[in-house]
């Protein structure tokens, strides 16, 4: 992990002038051709970004939670697609391997994806299991030294690039919730594996997702995450957190950008003889979202320390993932508001950042599921403190 400020200083510095210098300046040009230049692609691997929050001893960065975060409100100050990219690699992509892979597992894969080599995708979402995703239905049957495994995922991040996938399926059907779930790896190339079309979303292009169907495909059992059946689901909650809080951070990053390109173009905007900014019901959008960015901002960085600290922060990384996400929605909203007209098409960022924000609220938990997962933590600790 970075042990001094200076050094993450010096990251941040790093990353940031990335952002300002090479990702802004082509965010239009990934959102017409629907793709991150390849060159983009090897800046990001020579900068560690895809293997931030990978242990240093299989060759990543090993940012702790809190210096994740601050990373992460840096890069998402350009289009949300460069930060999908490098997002699995860091977050649900590898996380299980982390916290619950063989040894054998860690040192073969973790390496090849800390450095790009690998692109890693996470394979849980099923056409009927999205929210509840207990109910998954795609199979894994022993057979011999293999696992074969039958389903289909739906709306699976960074599939059409990924040479790996964490996927989630049920080892024993008699257990019909998560206790019959186990997590597998699985190759690319691996016989049986198809993928479907790119999904046509409505907002952040250049990242891509697509149906990734298994039938009859054959993993060898040395693959299950672990080594042992059943323990998938709770692989996958394990890392929940640290996800909720990222995604929490991008929604910061990603506002602060709109925000400012706001202001900008409220101070040079000019009505009835004077810049809009002048204006007191502007000032009032510019001030709400101003402190409402910063109220997301404390409250990450707060859990993100207390994660740091080995706390339990299941409320708290659903806290803020909740007001973080519906936040960023409503700063989305008064930034194209504040541009007007103009704010409506394509010529200025904030129309596509409004379509592509949209998402936050759903992924990585909708804000419904943020708010049942707050509520039944805050009446089982009501309980417990009353026995």
């Amino acid at each position: 992990m970075i042990r001094d400020q200076e050094t993450l200083n010096l990251l941040l510095d790093t990353v940031s002038r990335f952002v300002s210098e090479r990702l802004i300046p082509v965010e239009e040009n990934v959102a017409e051709s629907d793709r991150i230049p390849d060159e983009i692609v090897e800046e990001m691997r020579q900068l560690g970004l895809f293997g931030l929050c990978i242990p240093e001893q299989y060759d990543g960065l090993g940012l702790t939670m809190e210096e994740e975060v601050l990373i992460a409100f840096e890069i998402a100050k350009a289009s949300p697609a460069f930060r999908s990219l490098i997002g699995t690699n860091n977050g649900i992509g590898s996380q299980g391997l982390i916290v619950d892979g063989t040894d054998e597992q860690k040192q073969y894969y973790l390496p090849k994806l800390a450095s790009g080599e690998l692109i890693a995708s996470f394979a849980l979402t099923e056409p009927g299991a999205g929210s509840d995703a207990a109910s998954l239905k795609t199979s894994a049957v022993r057979d011999g030294d293999f696992y074969v495994l039958n389903g289909t995922k739906r709306f699976i991040t960074n599939a059409p690039e990924a040479g790996v996938f964490t996927v989630m399926a049920r080892t024993n059907p008699e257990i019909k919730g998560a206790g019959g779930i186990s997590a597998f790896i699985v190759e690319k190339g691996t016989p049986g594996i198809t993928l479907g079309k790119i999904d046509k979303k409505m907002g952040q292009k250049g990242a891509h997702t697509c149906d990734v169907i298994f039938d009859d495909c054959r993993v060898p059992a040395s693959n299950i995450i672990g080594g042992q059946e059943g323990m998938g689901f709770r692989t996958a909650m394990k890392v929940l957190d640290k996800g909720r809080l990222h995604i929490s951070a991008i929604c910061v990053g990603a506002a602060e950008r709109m925000l400012n390109d706001a202001l900008r173009y409220a101070m040079e905007r000019e009505q009835f003889g004077k810049p809009i900014a002048e204006f007191q019901l502007i000032q009032a959008m510019l001030a709400d979202s101003r402190a409402e960015i910063y109220a997301a901002r404390s409250m990450i960085l707060d859990a993100a320390r207390r994660r740091d600290e080995k706390q339990d922060i299941s409320t708290e990384a659903s806290c803020c993932k909740l007001f973080a996400s519906e936040m960023c929605g409503r700063v989305a909203d008064r930034a194209v508001q504040i541009h007007g007209g103009a704010g409506y098409v394509s010529d200025y960022a904030v129309e596509r950042f409004y379509r592509d924000v949209r998402l936050f609220r759903i992924y990585e938990g909708t804000t419904q599921i943020q708010q049942l997962v707050i509520a039944r933590n805050m009446i089982r600790d009501a309980a417990n403190s009353a026995r």
